[in-house]
Formats: structure tokens, C-alpha cells, sequence
């Protein structure tokens, strides 16, 4: 289990980027790139990274590619020079996949690597059945603290019960849960399944909704707990590949969210606007028009305006912005310039490309 410390500050909420993967034009490892992308971060003040997840490409775990440990060990280097000077350590969070044999040899490279907790997907189950979830889930949980993941169909996810939810949310290694099925029934299949198993203040719920970021952060559930007794579940922070790009405009939106759930600032139509335009880019990022086909290709492309990636490639070379995306990108950094960190990339690049 993770350090005290750690697990009270993912209950308090953090900015959580999906690390990217920087590649050379020839698709091999670009190191330069990729340590200044852990330190964009960091700086921008994430209080975490996750790494070997989606937008860091599955690709990676490929025997030709090779790039599993390494990319791990190259972000875990970057968050031990990080923590040097930070009151509490930066959480360190790697995705864990495929069936359980597999998933359990990247739960130990994991923990081996120095991460704390496991971000578990369930895709490679997918004609798996509640019972068969679990032990697996369970297995995976007596190696490294986990962290759920509703990840949604369209991205190659599964539909899960609120009874397979529930019966996650007792496993006792089970510190957080990431919803993004992009779905508000789903969601609340979560939300009520952590409040109905009695641990709602164990387990920090965080969003992945790319469609509905800021709305999610300030929303409190109020949902049954195992007694029928109302309990208010929140959603602390998020673990987001949209959230790789524009990282401190991510931390301020998150700061501000939870100063409005504080009763510190009061929550107005504005509020609801910047959720709305936020929607907006993540739809353009993200690709959402072509479904999700240039997710990964999108985020790369704002980090390549940024002067933080060299290049859009991905180890598939099929892989790519699809049409129209770079003008729509265009499109919302024109029209929502507050939402980029351009000024912020600009006066610290250098340092973080050293």
C-alpha cells in the first residue's frame, strides 16, 4: 500500500497527465523529448504522472518495440529528481493490462520501477463474466495498489455492472477508480456502486470523461450508501490524456473546481461556459468527429506546436491527424486562447529540453 501521505493526496485531488510516448522520426525512443515532457509536467504542477496507458501507446509493450521498462524508468527517474523537492511525492501511477498472467508481470514491473499504484484495464477481458473480473482484478491487487478504469466502449472498452463495480470496490487494494465510459449512466453506476460498498471515503474517484471535465469535477453525488443513508461521493481529480497538453491551465481549472465545491467561490454561468469550451477542444484533440482515430496524433500535434515533441509520429505508422483536425486545432486555440499554456511552455522550454 501506498505511503499515507501519497493516498490523502490522491483523496484531495490531482492533476494526472497521460504521459505521451516523443518518438524519432525512424519511430525509436526520442530520451530528450520524453524527459521533457515528465518535467513539463511536473512543473506545471501535476501532482502525478501514468504512464504505460493509452495515449503513452500499448505498442510499447511489443517484444520489437521494447520500450515497455524503459519509458516506465525514464519518467520514474524524472519524478525521484522531482520529489527532491516537493513536500509530498509525486504519485506515480502505470497502466496494467491484458489477461492476468500479463497483467501481473506489468503489475511487478510496476511496482519494481518505483509506482504506487496500478491503473487496471479490463479490455482484454472482454467475454469475461463478473466472477471471473474480479479474481482477476483481485490477483492483480495483491501485487500493486489498484486503480479502476471504465473505459468506454468506443475506445475499446467493455460495459461493466453496477454489481461488478460494487464488488471491485471491496477489494481491499482498490485505492481509486477512473471513470470514463463517456456516459452519465455508467458514471453513476460507479459512483452509487462506491457509495453501496461502504468505502466512498477509501477510494478517490477520479474523472476520464474527456467530454465533461470540468462538470465532473464539480459535481457531488449524493447516492445510497450500504445503510440507505445518503452519501455524498465527489470526484477528486483526473487521469486524462487531454490533460497531457495545456497541463497548468489543468491545474488551475482543477484549483478552481475544488475552490467551488469549498463554497470559496461561487458557481456561475461562466463556470458552465469554460466547461463547454473545454468540451470543445477535447472533441478536437481528441478527434472525437472521427471516433477518437487521431486521439493520440492530436495531443502530439499541440505538443509539437509547443516546441515539446519534434514530431505526430506513433510506433503505428498508420497512425495520424485525420482530416481537417490541424485546422480545427487551429480553430479552438484561436477561439479559446485562456485554455493553451503557450506563454508558460515558452519561458521554461529550454531548461526542461537541457
Amino acid at each position: 500500500m501506498p505511503h499515507k501521505s501519497l493516498l490523502d493526496e490522491l483523496h484531495k485531488g490531482l492533476v494526472i497527465p497521460a504521459h505521451p510516448l516523443a518518438l524519432t522520426e525512424s519511430r525509436k525512443l526520442d530520451e530528450r523529448s520524453q524527459r521533457a515532457l515528465s518535467r513539463y509536467y511536473l512543473a506545471a504542477g501535476a501532482g502525478g504522472l501514468a504512464v504505460g496507458v493509452h495515449t503513452t501507446q500499448f505498442a510499447i509493450r511489443d517484444k520489437a518495440v521494447g520500450l515497455h521498462r524503459p519509458v516506465l524508468k525514464l519518467a520514474a527517474e524524472e519524478m525521484d529528481t522531482a520529489d527532491v523537492t516537493r513536500i509530498v511525492p509525486v504519485v506515480r501511477i502505470a497502466g496494467v493490462v491484458g489477461p492476468t498472467s500479463q497483467a501481473s508481470q506489468e503489475a511487478h514491473l510496476a511496482a519494481d520501477c518505483g509506482y504506487h499504484v496500478g491503473l487496471l484495464s479490463l479490455a482484454a477481458l472482454s467475454d469475461a463474466d463478473d466472477d471471473a473480473l474480479i479474481e482477476h482484478c483481485r490477483h492483480v491487487a495483491q501485487i500493486i495498489p489498484i486503480m479502476g478504469f471504465y473505459l468506454q466502449p468506443a475506445a475499446g472498452g467493455r460495459l461493466l455492472s453496477h454489481n461488478f463495480w460494487q464488488r471491485f470496490a471491496e477489494i481491499e487494494n482498490v485505492v481509486a477508480i477512473k471513470i470514463a465510459p463517456f456516459n452519465r449512466y455508467q458514471t453513476l453506476d460507479v459512483v452509487r456502486a462506491v457509495a453501496a460498498s461502504g468505502r466512498a471515503d477509501d477510494i478517490a474517484v477520479y474523472t476520464g470523461n474527456d467530454d465533461n471535465i470540468l462538470v465532473d469535477l464539480i459535481t457531488s453525488f449524493t447516492v445510497a450508501g450500504p445503510d440507505g443513508e445518503p452519501v455524498a461521493v465527489g470526484v477528486k481529480g483526473g487521469l486524462l490524456g487531454h490533460w497531457a497538453v495545456w497541463t497548468s491551465r489543468a491545474v488551475h481549472h482543477l484549483s478552481l473546481a475544488h475552490r467551488i465545491n469549498q463554497g470559496a467561490v461561487r458557481l456561475n454561468t461562466e463556470h458552465l461556459s469554460l466547461a463547454a469550451q473545454i468540451t470543445d477542444a477535447n472533441a478536437v484533440v481528441f478527434d472525437a468527429a472521427n471516433g477518437f482515430a487521431g486521439c493520440i496524433a492530436g495531443v502530439h500535434e499541440v505538443l509539437v506546436r509547443q516546441g515539446l515533441m519534434k514530431g505526430i509520429w506513433c510506433l503505428d505508422r498508420d497512425e495520424g491527424l485525420s482530416l481537417g483536425q490541424a485546422e480545427e486545432l487551429d480553430r479552438v486555440q484561436n477561439a479559446y486562447p485562456h485554455l493553451n499554456d503557450d506563454e508558460f511552455v515558452s519561458q521554461h522550454l529550454d531548461d526542461w529540453l537541457r
